[in-house]
């Protein structure tokens, strides 16, 4: 298990020493933004719900959680060190599921830093929180889908 957050806290790390993880987090950030205040039309529907916010959530993860994921296995192959990292003494699901977990809590920082739309929405009105927070893990477990490796057999 140490070996496990041994390679997340690695691929975190390498998340954020390049300009993607930057990148991601402010087209991901600016999309959800417009997309509910402007295609969501969330002060002209006068409800104090994070509805629209929501609803654009499969949307902006099917164009950019591909980003995200492909660097996971492209990057060891193009520094060269996938051998390095297939030949240690630990199994290839461990590191399978270590690149997922990792790829997964780098979605989970950039879905935490939407929190000022939370708290928009509560100066505005008085929203029912438990939907919001359900709805956020909801879109946390569908960037998890988005991220799963898929057998192309």
């Amino acid at each position: 298990m140490t070996n496990c957050w041994v390679l997340i806290k690695r691929e975190l790390g390498a998340y954020f020493s390049t300009p993607l993880a930057y990148v991601f987090i402010v087209i991901f950030l600016a999309l959800t933004g417009a997309l509910t205040f402007f295609m969501g039309a969330f002060f002209e529907r006068g409800q104090a719900d994070l509805q629209s916010f929501f609803s654009f959530h499969p949307w902006i993860y099917l164009f950019l959680i591909p980003a995200v994921s492909m660097r996971l296995w492209a990057d060891e192959r193009k520094t060269g060190t996938v051998e390095l990292l297939l030949t240690l003494p630990i199994p290839t699901g461990v590191v399978v599921i270590a690149k997922f977990l990792a790829a997964w809590i780098f979605v989970a920082i950039a879905l935490a830093l939407t929190f000022p739309l939370w708290i928009t929405v509560n100066y505005l009105g008085e929203p029912d929180n438990g939907v919001i927070i359900a709805s956020y893990i909801g879109s946390l477990i569908m960037a998890g889908a988005y991220l799963l490796p898929v057998d192309p057999r």
